[in-house]
């Protein structure tokens, strides 16, 4: 359509441009006549031409009297004086040719017209909608069967499905649910962690409904001149009115809807501001018989201007949360319908090992255990493929070119195997799946792979005091068996440093700073600081230099319990170090195992050359 109007636009315009000179052509030629110039130097010596103006190539002359065909003016190609002359001595009729034709000085006009609506085509083209068309919305617009999306194509949002199937039943039925004096919500705000499927749900719920369905982001609507996303929204919205009933479904209204601030900086804010306050008056200017549905989806709610979700403009707030574990079986079986699975797969298995996996991670894991199957040359995907997958979205793309020498395999076995060791000698810690000094990723030299045996919602203090002894398990190792930690435990001290901070100034959890709260960051409703900036702390000098002994004194204790744990089990910890060089890898079965087996004697820290050349070997 758009390359459509852009041709009309040229041909209309060319054929303007054409007619004009045409005419310009016509009116000027209507009472000249071209002669030879023998003819006009003729008529010149016989006193008929009353004007004569030369110009560069041609001379005209006004007549005294206009000949018998109505012309009054004679029009001559100009030839060099000495070339008249000698021609006028023969009596001949003579002349002189004129190079340029009058499709040649049509040519002159029309092409550069051409060139420049030519260019205005191409840079509209490249810039969207354009300039002429810079206030036009660019949303999508789909029909029932161009969405493909049903209900029963999202899988593990139960709740949510249940919210916007009673939008569907009113889109469907108006005249039956405001039968009681009920109006359909005017908008339904979706919001929630990335990934967890809000724009499927939304073009689920036009699938079901069977109306068209409006899919614009919000970052579509600014633009750098300023009013240009106030128009959009006014089409947007006409457009759907002359749709109806629809659904305009605003992807990432954080972008459009960020809460408005009192002294605005100057720039894209003033635009900003502009477009949300245009959505506020089309919000409101809804009428609820026309049957048109706004839908919005965010993952950032608590930067949203209060405006926007007070009753009357998003009704509804809908939490599409990660799914616990029976709703990522529900989600891996509607993934697995795409594969070639093996029957003996237990989906439930690799659900238990996915804890806080969102939609699209799950989506990711299925797609990555069929390209594992694939690599291998397999018939279908078996379990195996989907923990290989899952190691690979954890902890990233193994590193078969990276090489480690014997102390540094020695190194990151001791690492990896104090967490592992730690976490299984704590009776609530989480079940260690896998360890393994392979590395992956950027720069991680091992892993250690735990499985939480359910889906937590709240911890305790014990269990926080557990998570803190086990991320310490790995430094603890290298100082009981090398007498000094290595840079390996960086990003294990930053995680245990920021959880012993939210244990001490957000969760009241130290005996003498007690139920006060010093963290001020707000959260968001989906469970994360809304940014990374630090918190003001309103505190005390006093009570901050207290904070910072308490969180002192977690890490301490977490490290002293740590070490006294390995310290108990060193033989099992020697055992298992040298088994994990030998083959890279230990599963859940084979530490057990490990663990189990009676102590044979008393073997002291490897770190001598010879015994860690004899493991290498």
């Amino acid at each position: 359509m758009k390359r459509q109007a852009h041709l009309l636009l040229v041909v209309s315009m060319a054929a303007a441009i054409l007619a004009l000179l045409t005419w310009d052509y016509w009116a000027q030629r209507r009472n000249i006549e071209w002669v030879p110039y023998s003819v006009f130097e003729e008529q010149l010596r016989e006193g008929r031409v009353a004007e004569v103006t030369v110009g560069d190539s041609v001379i005209t002359g006004r007549l005294a009297t206009p000949q018998g065909n109505g012309k009054d003016t004679l029009m001559a190609t100009m030839m060099e004086p000495q070339v008249a002359e000698r021609l006028g001595r023969f009596g001949v009729p003579y002349e002189r040719v004129r190079e340029s034709s009058w499709w040649q000085v049509l040519l002159s006009w029309l092409l550069p017209g051409v060139l420049i609506i030519g260019m205005w085509s191409l840079a509209a083209r490249r810039m969207g909608p354009g300039l002429l068309g810079a206030g036009k919305s660019r949303a999508k617009i789909y029909m029932q069967k161009s969405t493909g999306v049903r209900f029963d194509d999202v899988a593990g949002v139960d709740e949510a499905k249940a919210e916007l199937q009673e939008i569907v039943d009113f889109l469907k039925n108006p005249k039956e649910h405001g039968r009681l004096g009920a109006r359909m919500p005017r908008g339904v705000l979706l919001m929630g962690p990335t990934g967890t499927g809000k724009t499927l749900l939304a073009r689920a719920v036009a699938g079901e409904a069977g109306v068209a369905f409006f899919s614009i982001s919000g970052s579509e609507f600014i633009e750098m001149f300023v009013g240009v996303g106030a128009a959009r929204v006014r089409d947007l919205f006409d457009q759907a009115r002359a749709s109806a009933p629809a659904i305009i479904f605003i992807d990432e209204l954080d972008a459009l809807g960020r809460a408005r601030t009192a002294f605005p900086t100057l720039g894209g804010q003033d635009e900003r501001e502009q477009t949300l306050n245009q959505l506020l008056v089309e919000i409101d200017g809804f009428d609820p018989s026309v049957g048109v549905v706004l839908l919005a989806a965010t993952n950032r709610p608590e930067t949203l201007d209060p405006a926007l979700l007070r009753a009357g403009r998003f009704d509804r707030q809908v939490l599409v949360d990660r799914p616990d574990r029976t709703g990522r079986v529900a989600i891996l079986k509607v993934h697995a319908r795409r594969i070639r699975i093996d029957p003996n797969v237990d989906l439930d298995q690799v659900a238990a090992i996915t804890v806080g996996f969102a939609g699209a991670d799950l989506a990711n894991v299925v797609n990555e255990a069929a390209l594992v199957a694939t690599r291998r040359k397999a018939e279908s995907v078996t379990l195996p493929d989907f923990t290989s997958a899952i190691e690979r979205v954890v902890a990233g793309i193994e590193k078969k070119s990276r090489i480690l020498g014997p102390r540094e395999r020695e190194l990151a076995a001791t690492h990896e195997l104090g967490h592992a060791l730690v976490a299984m000698a704590l009776p609530g810690g989480d079940k260690v799946h896998k360890v393994s000094i392979v590395p992956h990723g950027a720069g991680a030299l091992g892993y250690t792979l735990q499985r939480p045996s359910e889906d937590r919602h709240l911890l305790r203090h014990g269990e926080l005091q557990d998570k803190l002894a086990v991320l310490l398990g790995g430094r603890s190792a290298e100082i009981l068996v090398f007498g000094e930690p290595s840079t390996g435990a960086a990003d294990d001290l930053v995680k245990a440093t920021n959880l012993a901070r939210d244990m001490v100034m957000r969760f009241g959890m130290d005996g003498v700073i007690g139920a006060v709260v010093y963290d001020e960051r707000p959260v968001s409703v989906i469970g994360a600081p809304h940014d990374g900036s630090p918190a003001p702390l309103a505190a005390s000098e006093q009570t901050a230099r207290r904070i910072d002994e308490a969180v002192h004194d977690l890490l301490e204790n977490a490290a002293r319990r740590a070490t006294h744990l390995l310290s108990e089990r060193r033989e099992i910890l020697d055992r298992c170090m040298r088994e994990l060089i030998r083959r890279e890898t230990l599963e859940e079965a084979e530490l057990a195992a490990l663990a189990a087996q009676p102590p044979m004697r008393e073997i002291g820290p490897v770190a001598h050359e010879e015994e860690a050349a004899a493991i290498a070997a």
